[in-house]
């Protein structure tokens, strides 16, 4: 009995750790001018459009904290997904114009740089 369930434990630990999570990181900072439509238009249009596309399987959308506010905010986005080939097929088949919305809608006002990371522990 002792044996099975230490391959049991053996077995579930190797497809855990086979796992991965990537994070797309899109830091925002945007002016004072804009805050309360940008932040609506984030929360009510722009994450759920993203999230939609079901290539995500959750997302964070936090502030930043001790960094220099007199230009405007700086918020991060978070989107997790299980897999690069989601987040890969996300880049090619929604971004650019969800991307452009942004540019229509907001122009120099906001400015993003992005990240992708993988989660290691």
């Amino acid at each position: 009995m002792v044996l099975l369930n230490f391959a049991l434990v053996q077995y579930y630990t190797k497809q855990l750790s086979s796992i991965s999570m990537f994070i797309y990181n899109i830091t925002i900072k945007f002016e004072w001018a804009i805050g309360a439509a940008y932040m609506k238009w984030m929360q009510e249009k722009h994450i759920p459009d993203i999230m939609n596309t079901g290539y995500f399987e959750k997302y964070q959308f936090v502030k930043l904290l001790d960094i220099d506010e007199e230009e405007g905010p700086t918020y991060a986005l978070q989107l997790y997904a299980t897999d690069r080939a989601n987040y890969e097929t996300y880049i090619q088949q929604h971004a650019p114009a969800l991307r452009e919305e942004s540019k229509q809608l907001w122009g120099d006002r906001c400015m993003t740089f992005r990240t992708l990371m993988e989660v290691v522990n």
